[in-house]
């Protein structure tokens, strides 16, 4: 007795519009950061959390300052609109001023030559498994590979993994893994000056820099 497999249908998603042009993002940043907080998604590696009245975690509200800055400076960013219906296709092109709803979200930073690293893929709860996320992933990586850039990197979370891997990322065969700066040693505190990244408290490096380390080390 053979038995075989119902692929598996995705919702079919309202209409939608993709954009790669970065004034999509940088014309709207209020609708952008609130797409941030309605996704709960933190910019930082180490979120300031606190408990809504449901007892969920949420995230601080992104620096739109700080926000506006990495988009401009992404290589490629993608925003993803519900469509207004009726709207032309002479007004898609032009500045979002609220007709329509930007539900997802995609960034990549690159060096332009060999590596790109995607960031920041987010799609409102209500919207999510309707294949929209992995059109955004697509999107960032076709218009990566256009430009003859292979060498692609998904910084995600643990939860992001599996969606990730349906995109067609899997773990590095050179098994390199990303680390974090995270330095909190404050003995040269009077040296240097604090900063704050998310609940982090980061104490840069002084100039001066650990000869032993260096020499320890394999480069």
């Amino acid at each position: 007795m053979s038995t075989t497999t119902t692929p598996l249908k995705l919702p079919k998603p309202p209409p939608l519009f993709i954009s790669t042009h970065p004034s999509h993002a940088t014309q709207n940043l209020p609708l952008l950061s609130q797409l941030y907080t309605t996704c709960n998604h933190s910019c930082h590696r180490f979120p300031n959390l606190s408990l809504d009245p449901n007892g969920q975690a949420v995230t601080e509200p992104v620096d739109i300052g700080k926000l506006g800055v990495a988009v401009e400076n992404s290589d490629v960013v993608v925003t993803v609109w519900e469509e207004r219906e009726g709207l032309g296709w002479w007004e898609k092109w032009g500045k979002k001023t609220g007709g329509e709803r930007l539900v997802g979200f995609g960034r990549a930073v690159s060096d332009l030559g060999l590596t790109a690293s995607i960031y920041d893929v987010m799609v409102i709860p209500s919207l999510r498994r309707m294949g929209i996320g992995w059109k955004i992933v697509q999107k960032i990586t076709r218009l990566l590979t256009n430009r003859g850039i292979y060498d692609i990197s998904a910084v995600c979370s643990h939860d992001e993994r599996l969606f990730f891997e349906a995109c067609g990322f899997g773990d590095d065969l050179l098994g390199s893994t990303t680390m974090m700066y995270a330095r909190t040693d404050l003995s040269h505190v009077e040296r240097c000056e604090i900063v704050q990244a998310g609940r982090m408290l980061l104490a840069p490096p002084p100039q001066s820099c650990n000869l032993q380390a260096l020499k320890s080390s394999i480069f």
